[in-house]
């Protein structure tokens, strides 16, 4: 499973990104897929995942009533719907699919820069 992650850029606090994550290879192996960020000097943590089987969505209480997850399954694309941004939101986002034989998968990221 190939991902490659876009949208990132430089956002003014309290405006709006939209980040999307395109799968492809053996996508039907994937049962959970979500964002995970990486700020400088911390520890990647993580923003939301998206469970295939149930639709079921679970964010970090940091990004609740912010961010959206949502996919696209006829593309195999998951987006990252980011609202109200703030510097603290500043990272590098990463896209994550985890399959079914307990593989998982990992993008190359995109930068998010919120200035103040």
């Amino acid at each position: 499973v190939q991902l490659v992650e876009s949208g990132g850029g430089l956002v003014q606090a309290g405006g709006s990104l939209r980040l999307s994550c395109a799968a492809s290879g053996s996508t039907f192996s994937i049962n959970i897929m979500g964002w995970y960020r990486q700020a400088p000097g911390k520890q990647r943590e993580l923003v939301g995942h998206i469970i295939s089987g149930s639709g079921r969505i679970n964010y970090a209480d940091s990004v609740k009533g912010r961010f959206t997850i949502s996919g696209d399954y006829a593309k195999n694309t998951m987006y990252l719907q980011m609202n109200s941004l703030n510097p603290e939101d500043t990272a590098v986002y990463f896209c994550n699919a985890r399959g079914t034989s307990g593989m998982e998968y990992w993008g190359k990221g995109t930068l998010v820069t919120v200035s103040s």
